[in-house]
């Protein structure tokens, strides 16, 4: 990460002063399987191993840790590179995209071409309990420590998998919401942590990509500290994930009950 002096702190009565910054590393990150060029994706080049094995997760490429191998992470003149081997049923999929892709981005719609591929049903998450508030509101209280990047420079987004009594477990920053959660991701998924055991709280707005991604990756319960829009409330109805939003130290908005059994009293 790099400083700079030379900013300007502006204030409303005219006044300034010098102000030195530490910006948020973004990058250009290219992600290769197989040897096939699949994405290029802009991201803080950190923990990029995560990143590679959770986005082949969520993309539908990989259907379990196994079917990436291999990771490697190469630092290039003008960014990054990984390069993984894919197998298993990923790997028609792989060629498909690659030869009909054409669009980059993100988000969960890369290389999406029509509406319907957009619409197709997400796997129904199993029934679980419900959370006790409490805990939400532990789990916002401890996340600050563990957004190194978030505290340098205040404009990195951090998704984490908290236990149920709000401890949080595992934690992953990037310069990209969606990229966050694709780090954790590959990071439980390297792990063997289920994150049905848990919940996910991205400090992100919840967008229909976050809502898509926590599902295909085995959640039941996702938290976000911003709203929700219309289409990731409904994605999160239609397959029975709890949602909760607009999490600050004072309340949440439960948006989804999901697919709830018993509920938590302590």
């Amino acid at each position: 990460m790099g400083e700079l002096s030379t900013p300007l702190e502006i204030r409303p009565d005219g006044t300034s002063r010098p102000a030195s910054r530490e910006w948020v590393p973004e990058a250009p990150v290219a992600l290769e399987f197989n040897g096939l060029s699949y994405a290029v994706m802009m991201a803080t080049p950190q923990d990029l191993e995560d990143f590679a094995l959770g986005f082949a997760l969520t993309e539908g490429l990989a259907k379990q840790p196994s079917d990436l191998t291999d990771i490697s992470v190469a630092e290039v003149e003008k960014g990054w590179i990984v390069r993984a081997a894919l197998s298993g049923l990923g790997i028609e999929q792989l060629t498909d995209r690659v030869r009909t892709r054409v669009a980059e981005s993100s988000c969960g719609l890369c290389g999406i071409e029509n509406l319907e591929a957009v619409a197709r049903p997400l796997p129904p998450v199993p029934t679980h309990e419900a959370l006790a508030e409490g805990a939400i509101f532990a789990a916002l209280a401890a996340l600050r420590d563990f957004q190194p990047l978030g505290r340098k420079t205040g404009a990195a987004h951090a998704a984490a998998l908290a236990s149920p009594e709000g401890l949080i477990l595992h934690a992953r920053e990037d310069v990209g919401r969606h990229n966050a959660l694709d780090k954790l991701i590959g990071a439980l998924a390297a792990s063997d942590q289920d994150p049905a055991e848990g919940f996910i709280l991205s400090t992100a707005r919840c967008s229909y990509e976050i809502v898509e991604k926590a599902v295909r990756a085995g959640a039941t319960r996702l938290v976000t500290v911003s709203l929700p829009t219309s289409m990731a409330v409904d994605r999160a109805r239609q397959a029975g994930l709890s949602l909760w939003s607009l999490a600050r130290d004072d309340s949440v908005l439960q948006v989804n009950a999901g697919a709830l059994g018993p509920v938590r009293t302590e």
